[in-house]
């Protein structure tokens, strides 16, 4: 590959990034493992306590967060089936005949991905992914250069930047809940709720939010591979399966069917109608009634509604929204049967969430139990100051998720440390939570962890995809530092 093939010098980076990555990233499960036993190793060295206390701090925190995990897990499944509906499907293929080259391609997606985080971060997954491997295929028809490993990468930004400022994000959410602030949370120096108006809905927030999708379709627009080095869909997807809509699943790969691969398939393309041999038992016109499932959704819809009139943005917490997105899928599909059918679908894409969090939480509770999260982040605020404080909040979000890939959990252990030096400096609660926030979806970037059920509607593994994803990472560095700094609360 020399300088005069044409290729941009971020592209030629980008490619070399995704050739060592592609050659050494291990499966989301054994990265898992690995940064198990890195923190029991950190815990050693940076802390008093011993291996065995260690082993049983581990051992602690392996289910502490059970109920947040399922919290997590309606929110990636709502959000799955609400974007495999074939009406929302067929959308997508329009939009995909958009583009006509492969940079327009990947900057498209990211674009999409990226603004539906804002909205929900399961439906965004779900969303990005399927709109990747419809853009791959209508690509493929026009005979665009795509590379389709970046099209993975751009239908992930959302969770790799924008999802923990919006209104499915955890932090926000949480601080909004007065449950989560009480008496042995370690938020008890909270006065009161920090309101969403404080956070997501903040003038602060929605700015950094634009400039920040604007910059990064910018910077996937100029990545994208060309010539030669551009590897289109059928290099990943057999083209027989891609083009034929009764098998569109994956392949079984150690990243997407081991960690939690499901037919993409079977969610898109979902019969409308009840079997006509069973249309007729009384058992199968109530659970496919659209009045009874018009009837339900609507009940939802309206209790919703009552909850927002009587609190306004105060309503906006993590059940609020899933509650939502619950009914408003409900209200799409209309018949109860066939509304679990598609969650029956979702359950494949949550599979590597079931696995992997509790090995994720296990290592949180090496993080809290034994202090390492809050030698991290105090170490970091140290050297803080008013001015510089959102940069290092961003920066501690960002290195606590490295280790601790769940917003929410994250925020549990180290969030107190975060908003106690932001009252003593004088930093708003809301800008130092969104900071803090920019840097736990920042870091996504470079943690599989999340990336599970895209990689397997997408048929790209986390190797193949990931080199891309750092680059990414690299080059949103230098902007959102200075973003983080410049903008005004």
């Amino acid at each position: 590959m020399s300088a005069s093939d044409g290729a941009g010098v971020i592209e030629r980076i980008g490619f070399r990034m995704s050739e060592v990555v592609e050659r050494w990233m291990p499966s989301p499960f054994v990265f898992a493992i690995l940064l198990t036993y890195i923190v029991y190793v950190a815990g050693l060295v940076a802390t008093d306590s011993g291996p065995v206390e260690l082993l049983e701090f581990w051992y602690g925190g392996f289910w502490a967060f059970l109920g947040f995990s399922m919290q997590m897990v309606l929110i990636l499944m709502t959000g799955f089936v609400i974007a495999y509906h074939p009406r929302v499907n067929a959308i997508l293929q329009r939009l995909a005949e958009v583009p006509n080259s492969g940079a327009q391609a990947a900057a498209f997606v990211g674009f999409i991905s990226m603004s539906l985080a804002w909205v929900h971060w399961g439906f965004s997954l779900i969303m990005g992914a399927i709109f990747a491997r419809e853009m791959g295929k209508i690509a493929h028809k026009k005979d665009i250069n795509i590379h389709y490993p970046l099209l993975a990468v751009a239908g992930y930004m959302g969770l790799g930047l924008t999802w923990h400022w919006g209104i499915s994000g955890s932090a926000p959410l949480q601080l909004t809940d007065a449950n989560n602030i009480g008496e042995g949370t370690g938020f008890e120096f909270l006065t009161s709720t920090v309101p969403a108006a404080e956070t997501i809905f903040h003038p602060y927030a929605l700015t950094l939010t634009a400039l920040s999708i604007v910059f990064a379709s910018a910077v996937l627009y100029v990545l994208a591979p060309s010539g030669d080095r551009a590897k289109g869909v059928t290099e990943y997807v057999d083209e027989a399966d891609l083009f034929d809509s009764a098998a569109d699943g994956g392949r079984a790969t150690d990243d997407a069917a081991t960690d939690g691969g499901t037919d993409a398939a079977d969610a898109a393309d979902p019969v409308d109608e009840p079997p006509a041999e069973v249309a007729d038992v009384p058992a199968e016109r109530l659970n496919n009634s659209r009045i009874i499932g018009g009837l339900v959704a609507l009940s939802g819809v309206a209790i919703l509604a009552l909850q927002f009139a009587g609190q306004g943005l105060g309503a906006f917490t993590l059940n609020a929204v899933n509650f939502g997105f619950l009914f408003a899928g409900l209200l799409i599909y209309q018949r109860p049967a066939y509304y679990r059918d598609r969650f029956n679908d979702a359950a494949g894409a949550a599979a590597g969430i079931v696995l992997l969090f509790p090995f994720f939480a296990g290592i949180q509770g090496i993080m809290a139990s034994s202090g390492l999260a809050l030698l991290l982040a105090e170490g970091l605020l140290e050297v803080s100051t008013a001015a510089t404080y959102p940069v290092i909040a961003w920066v501690v979000g960002s290195v606590a998720n490295l280790f601790v890939p769940s917003g929410g959990g994250e925020w549990l252990v180290v969030g107190p440390s975060v908003l106690q030096a932001a009252q003593e400096l004088g930093v708003p609660y809301g800008q130092a939570t969104i900071a803090y926030a920019v840097g736990d979806a920042h870091t996504n970037l470079l943690n599989p962890f999340w990336a599970l059920p895209l990689l397997a509607i997408t048929n790209v593994r986390a190797r193949e995809m990931f080199g891309y994803a750092i680059a990414m990472l690299i080059a949103l560095i230098p902007f959102l530092a200075v973003a983080l700094y410049a903008v005004p609360y």
